[in-house]
């Protein structure tokens, strides 16, 4: 059985000849292979040990468990599809509803465990069916507007939560957070959050040697005086040991919040596979369904042992292409560091003390892409708002999910936010395009530009993504090709 785990040696396994690639299948020498390994690892820091500590788990076993997550999906895709697994951001507007609401971090992980069972169903509807089931249920107006809602319902957190703890930090992590993401280029630009966090650290440990303890709240409690870097913990941590684990729990209130963000983890995975497929020239149509549910499978797993959710990583798209080295190898070497970090609870404790006001100035910009890249899925696949059936659905859906509006359906239920958002934005479009006027409906076509020849390419087989440019709803400024026109973002998982 090939599983893709062997490799052919490209050229003198050195440095590739000009213009030249290095493909999934083959390999540079194995001290090359492991440097990009740590390259790839690298540039996933950023939004995937960020993403815990937002959701309040263990960065540790989140580390750990993408380099696991890696692992599964390089297995059961046999190795075609070079791709990173990281901690996803969809989620943190989940997790912060659900913590919200009096529901801890098994709540959390249950709740996300079950969208991991329904992104594993859809991959395997998808490599039944074929891919137009997603425009279908779907179409770009829809997934835009999820995503949107999903990135703004955020804004409070920032507000309310980490801005408030340092504002002046936050304020100048911010300024310097979005220097890098438009000034820098190549590689550096892939991890301009984790630069800024970086940025952050020193300039909160001389804001405490310059100025002493700052009088403020502590993640929305009462205003105390407090170091802004207290790096305590990181002393007394050990160097070697297990990260904590624990098991998930099961609400429906929780489940119904967390349901929602399967479309935008359908979405990224579409644009993810297409991206990869243009960049390597091998396209991954047909892998698409086995994409998703591999996706899905190593969420349930890390779920299931009290770790984050995890999706594929933009981020990653652009070492590869900055590298030009396509090579899965150097994926298997990045999941092995990724193990070896999560067996480090010192840095474990790092992570974990990033200062509040440093997060505040990074989620100001990392929330409102997220959103704003609902709106880029509509501009690529040149939705008309000026069309009702496309205007009503969507704007009732995304301010009752950015304003928390609740539905109170018994004393023990409710639907509020992001779920019932959803619900409006799904059941509104599709209700309405029932029963509006033929001209109303007749402007979309079933495939995007991006994917039809693919489909006219395969004798019109269930064959294209059809979701437009997605949101990697797991990453720092997950910038790279999406599908659609060609190229576009994907954000923070």
């Amino acid at each position: 059985m090939n599983l893709g785990v062997r490799w052919t040696l490209h050229g003198d396994g050195r440095t590739p000849a000009p213009g030249a690639v290095v493909r999934p299948d083959e390999r540079l020498s194995w001290p090359r292979t492991a440097g990009l390994g740590a390259q790839h690892v690298v540039a996933m820091f950023g939004a995937s040990f960020v993403a815990p500590v937002l959701m309040g788990l263990d960065p540790n076993l989140a580390i750990m468990m993408s380099g696991v997550a890696t692992v599964i999906f390089l297995l059961a895709t046999r190795g075609r599809v070079p791709s990173y697994l990281g901690c996803s951001l969809s989620f943190v507007g989940v997790a912060a509803a659900i913590r919200a609401s009096g529901g801890d971090s098994a709540t959390v992980t249950g709740a996300v465990l079950v969208v991991g069972v329904a992104l594993f169903l859809a991959g395997l509807a998808v490599q039944r069916f074929g891919a137009r089931i997603i425009h279908a249920a779907m179409p770009p107006i829809v997934t835009g507007a999820v995503v949107m809602l999903i990135g703004f319902n955020l804004a409070p957190v920032t507000a309310s939560t980490y801005w408030p703890q340092d504002q002046w930090t936050a304020l100048l992590v911010m300024l310097f957070t979005g220097l890098a993401v438009v000034c820098l280029r190549g590689f550096f630009s892939r991890i301009a959050i984790f630069l800024g966090l970086v940025f952050g650290y020193a300039l909160s440990w001389v804001l405490d040697r310059l100025f002493g303890k700052i009088h403020s709240p502590m993640g929305g409690a009462e205003a105390v005086d407090h170091w802004r870097l207290d790096l305590s913990a990181v002393g007394r941590a050990d160097w070697i040991g297990l990260p904590s684990f624990h098991g998930p729990s099961f609400e429906w209130s929780a489940i119904l919040v967390a349901l929602p963000v399967v479309i935008a983890l359908i979405a990224e995975n579409a644009g993810h596979v297409k991206a990869v497929g243009e960049m390597t020239g091998d396209p991954l149509d047909d892998r698409l369904g086995t994409a998703i549910a591999a996706d899905g499978a190593a969420s349930v797993l890390s779920t299931a042992v009290g770790g984050p959710p995890n999706t594929t990583y933009s981020e990653n798209i652009g070492v590869m292409a900055a590298t030009r080295v396509y090579s899965t190898a150097a994926y298997w070497a990045a999941a092995g560091f990724a193990l070896l970090f999560g067996l480090c609870p010192k840095f474990g404790a790092v992570v974990a003390a990033i200062p509040g006001g440093v997060l505040g100035g990074i989620t100001v910009i990392l929330y409102g892409m997220i959103g704003l890249l609902g709106a880029q899925i509509w501009i690529n696949a040149k939705v008309d708002l000026r069309n009702p059936l496309n205007l009503v659905p969507a704007a009732a859906g995304i301010i009752i999910g950015v304003g928390g509006v609740s539905l109170k359906i018994t004393d023990n239920f409710e639907l509020s936010g992001i779920a019932l958002g959803t619900l409006v934005v799904i059941t509104g479009y599709h209700v309405l395009r029932a029963f509006a006027p033929a001209h109303m409906k007749t402007a979309e076509p079933l495939l995007d530009a991006g994917t039809s020849t693919y489909d006219s390419a395969i004798d019109g087989s269930d064959a294209g993504t059809g979701t437009g440019t997605v949101a990697d709803t797991g990453t720092t400024t997950e910038t790279g090709p999406g599908t659609g026109s060609g190229t576009g973002s994907a954000a923070p998982r």
